[in-house]
């Protein structure tokens, strides 16, 4: 099966490394792409690109300050990822449970020897 486009949903768009290291340095503020490019050692195309994806799926902004761009993150573009992680919780404190009675069981068998 083909694997969809990475302009088609959020998850497509953060499956890839470089654009959740740009998403991390826009949660510090407003950069440039020209920023972004030097500080993830990325030439300014290739930084271009991953904010245009992320753009087009709702997780960045831009506006224009004079000749660049300025790059703000909209977290609330991350709201399907967090209510997809959020269908785990259940799972996770479930699986803590079981660890708790697990160790407390291992713990009342050392007492008894």
């Amino acid at each position: 099966m083909a694997r969809a486009a990475t302009t088609s949903d959020v998850f497509n768009a953060v499956a890839e490394p470089r654009r959740r290291q740009i998403l991390a340095l826009l949660r510090d503020g407003e950069h440039s792409v020209n920023d972004v490019a030097r500080s993830l050692r990325l030439r300014q195309p290739q930084a271009s690109k991953h904010l245009r994806v992320l753009k087009q799926v709702g997780l960045v902004s831009a506006r224009g300050a004079g000749q660049q761009r300025l790059y703000t993150l909209h977290d609330d573009g991350l709201q399907p990822i967090h209510d997809w992680m959020m269908s785990f919780a259940r799972f996770r404190s479930e699986s803590f449970e079981r660890l708790d009675q697990y160790l407390n069981t291992l713990k009342k068998k050392e007492r008894g020897s």
